[in-house]
């Protein structure tokens, strides 16, 4: 097997809100092109900082280098970008933009002309969103809002797109659906996702990174890729 180099690669990046309290510490990783990849810990350890770095959301940071299909980048380029979208655990911009204004907004703002309506209505159907499209999304529920990110995620396709605890909030069906988009996704580019639902790391991921306190502390890949012995390294890390 060919190696090749990374799509993203993060070296010994820290990152705090406050002085003097990093939440993040050291942390290295490296994302190949077309690959889904799950970070999971317990709350605190950092995953969500972490995507907020990526995201150009947290400008408190360090970072021996950061680099995209080999060039260093800056969070808040406008290049990059257009290569990433984050769905976050908790997202309550665009309040006054019903689902369908913000698709268009987004689409815009991320130079797709054309998106394909079939496959934004596959999305929806999906999703059990029908009843929704027209709604301001300050009025729809947790799971509702959630929903009208992700179908905009997994239509705009892009290069790297970025999950904060995805299956938060959704029904079982939409959860099952999601499953699906997330594993489906390497056909389009590469997927980091976090969450602290052992069931989703499992079905779908390529490669799983367990956090603890602002480090990757294991990493599962392959035939190592099973449910127990993950959930023996969050013991251990539980526990100590």
């Amino acid at each position: 097997m060919i190696k090749t180099d990374p799509m993203l690669r993060v070296q010994n990046l820290s990152a705090w809100y406050s002085s003097g309290k990093n939440v993040l510490t050291d942390f290295s990783i490296e994302l190949r092109e077309h690959e889904v990849v799950g970070l999971i810990g317990l709350n605190g350890a950092g995953k969500t900082t972490f995507l907020k770095v990526l995201s150009g959301l947290l400008s408190t940071f360090s970072a021996e280098e950061i680099s995209f299909r080999g060039r260093n980048v800056k969070m808040r380029d406008n290049a990059f970008k257009i290569c990433r979208y984050t769905v976050f655990a908790e997202d309550n911009s665009f309040q006054y933009f019903t689902f369908r204004e913000y698709l268009s907004y987004v689409s815009a703002a991320y130079r797709r002309k054309r998106l394909d309506m079939s496959a934004v209505a596959v999305l929806i159907q999906g999703f059990h969103f029908e009843d929704y499209t027209d709604i301001l999304l300050k009025d729809l529920s947790t799971g509702n809002k959630r929903k009208a990110f992700l179908i905009t995620a997994f239509a705009l396709k892009p290069e790297l797109l970025l999950l904060d605890e995805p299956v938060n909030g959704l029904d079982f069906q939409s959860t099952e659906f999601l499953y699906q988009q997330i594993a489906g996704y390497k056909a389009y580019g590469t997927v980091l996702f976090s969450s602290h639902i052992l069931e989703s790391i499992t079905l779908t991921s390529d490669k799983v990174l367990v956090l603890e306190e602002g480090r990757i502390r294991q990493a599962f890949e392959g035939e190592q890729l099973n449910a127990e012995e993950i959930r023996e390294a969050l013991r251990y890390e539980n526990d100590v």
